[in-house]
């Protein structure tokens, strides 16, 4: 069993290379496998290994960047390793929205733990807001949530440009960190009752309970799990081999539905010559499976 840990803080982070060069050794000798960005603001990531060893890790992390506590962190375990190796990246912001915050402009009144935010968003005059991408609301959202259609969160300022500044504002994503940029924009734009949900929808789906819930669906997640349901526990969707989306049980019964190859979303815009490279590559992961040997594209990649 691995221990699955999604993190963020805000923190003032120099040499950023050497801090990078030290974090890629240390995950790879400690067996730690995950994504960590780093930034002059901070720290963002998800990571899995074995209890011990992502515990150890959390501890370097706060030694290592002087701070004792996450602004916010989830935890989860996975049969199977999520993730594929060890990634450290180095990046402008932690999360892309051309807007640089430090901790003092977090405001934590306005962080809604999730009981309180399901008091909120059943205001019928809150306005909810899946600040996430497109296929992620797909997969699963709030009751009455509204997504803002875009691809690239540094455009999401054009839309939150369009809201009304006297309704109250609720806004959530995976893990919080896309909300906690979000929040500080509009408060600079004379927004007064702007609120997120503390820890994110992970948070709320580990901590409410099934029948008390105002979520619909299940939470997509950017490792090999692809998605959650309550409780953090593994979800149904799988991923298209051949546009990297996540696909339902329904998509698989559509007739453009070829495992490794397509899915409804993707079958019309692929090429025959794709489709026929991608048929060439499954039947090579059958071939690997049947030989029990290891191959890219298998969950379970121990």
């Amino acid at each position: 069993m691995f221990k699955v840990f999604g993190f963020y803080k805000f923190v003032k982070v120099k040499s950023l290379k050497k801090n990078k060069n030290f974090l890629q050794k240390f995950l790879i000798s400690n067996h730690i496998r995950g994504t960590i960005i780093i930034a002059k603001e901070g720290l963002n990531g998800t990571i899995s290994g074995g209890i011990k060893d992502i515990d150890k890790t959390t501890k370097k992390l706060k030694s290592l960047f002087s701070f004792k506590q996450f602004n916010s962190s989830n935890e989860s375990k996975s049969k199977f390793h999520p993730f594929h190796k060890p990634k450290v990246k180095i990046k402008k912001e932690i999360v892309p929205m051309n807007l640089s915050i430090n901790s003092k402009e977090r405001d934590m009144k306005t962080h809604l733990d999730p009981k309180d935010w399901n008091k909120l968003i059943k205001n019928k005059d809150t306005h909810i807001i899946d600040t996430r991408k497109p296929f992620e609301y797909k997969v699963g959202t709030f009751k009455r949530s509204v997504n803002p259609n875009v691809n690239n969160f540094r455009d999401f300022p054009k839309y939150l440009n369009k809201l009304k500044k006297n309704k109250p504002v609720a806004m959530f994503c995976t893990g919080g960190i896309r909300c906690e940029k979000t929040s500080v924009y509009l408060k600079n734009k004379g927004f007064k009752n702007i609120y997120q949900l503390n820890g994110g929808i992970l948070n709320y789906l580990n901590k409410i309970k099934k029948n008390e819930s105002l979520w619909k669906g299940e939470c997509f997640v950017f490792d090999n799990r692809i998605s959650l349901k309550h409780g953090l526990k593994l979800g149904s969707y799988s991923m298209c081999s051949g546009c990297r989306m996540p696909i339902s049980s329904k998509d698989k019964r559509s007739n453009k539905y070829e495992e490794g190859v397509s899915c409804p979303n993707c079958y019309d815009k692929l090429t025959e010559t794709q489709k026929s490279r991608f048929r060439m590559r499954q039947s090579q992961i059958y071939k690997a499976k049947q030989s029990g040997k290891k191959y890219i594209f298998q969950k379970e990649f121990k």
